[in-house]
């Protein structure tokens, strides 16, 4: 049987090792893809995948175990609780130049592009589709220079065959599908979550492993409800905050 894989860690020996194990294996176990095994690995190959003695390992298995994220069965092995989920995020719904102003006000750099399998974790908003478009950036700080924050677009590829790779440098992906594309854009649907920055993020973005980020997603539709582009983007939790104002009608 597969056994799931959990991110790696480099270790700070002024924290208590265990702590820094477990908090590693709980965002890995959170932030999985549906499709990755629930099976762990056992008590000595998580160990030797951390570094750490089986004691230590033991120590941070018996903190998740207590959480309600793990099980453990005797001669079976451990394994991730199928009904575990994320807590509830915060989401936000603002107006199109809404987005628009908070995506501006940074110069961007197009990492990579190109057509891609719909990510496991994306089906939901592209049943329809078996490819999509995505878009690689990442922003920096104007005055410093300092990478703030990296974005994944997926966009349908009947819009992405309209876009110009020079007009996603000087503007944010919302602008350009509906200014530019001239897509029939409804509404965006925000959601952040807190998370602990994985090995490529931390290097993207410049920052130490399992770091503080905001993780956010925006999903854009048209009148009909249908999905036009779904960005992933992870923002430098040192550098960024949200704020929801509520106004009274």
């Amino acid at each position: 049987m597969t056994s799931f894989a959990p991110d790696s860690i480099v270790l700070n020996r002024k924290l208590p090792l265990w702590y820094q194990v477990s908090q590693s294996l709980r965002a890995s176990i959170l932030g999985r893809s549906p499709e990755d095994p629930l099976r762990l690995p056992t008590e000595e190959q998580l160990a030797e995948h951390y570094g750490v003695s089986v004691l230590t390992m033991r120590q941070a298995l018996k903190e998740l175990e207590d959480e309600g994220l793990i099980s453990r069965h005797r001669r079976r092995g451990t394994f991730i609780e199928p009904g575990v989920r994320r807590g509830a995020p915060v989401r936000l719904l603002g107006s199109v130049d809404a987005i628009v102003a908070q995506q501006s006000g940074m110069t961007t750099e197009l990492l990579d592009h190109g057509s891609v399998p719909v990510p496991a974790g994306l089906a939901e908003y592209f049943p329809d589709l078996a490819q999509v478009a995505a878009y690689h950036r990442l922003r920096h700080d104007e005055k410093t220079g300092e990478p703030t924050n990296h974005a994944v677009n997926h966009v349908r590829p009947e819009l992405a065959a309209r876009i110009d790779l020079d007009d996603l440098v000087r503007w944010p992906m919302t602008k350009v599908l509906r200014d530019v594309v001239k897509a029939d854009i409804s509404r965006i649907t925000d959601t952040v979550e807190a998370r602990l920055a994985d090995p490529e993020t931390a290097r993207l973005l410049q920052v130490p492993l399992l770091s503080p980020i905001l993780h956010y997603t925006g999903v854009t539709y048209d009148a009909g409800g249908r999905v036009l582009d779904v960005a992933v983007i992870h923002y430098r939790g040192d550098r960024f905050s949200f704020t929801v104002t509520l106004e009274a009608t």
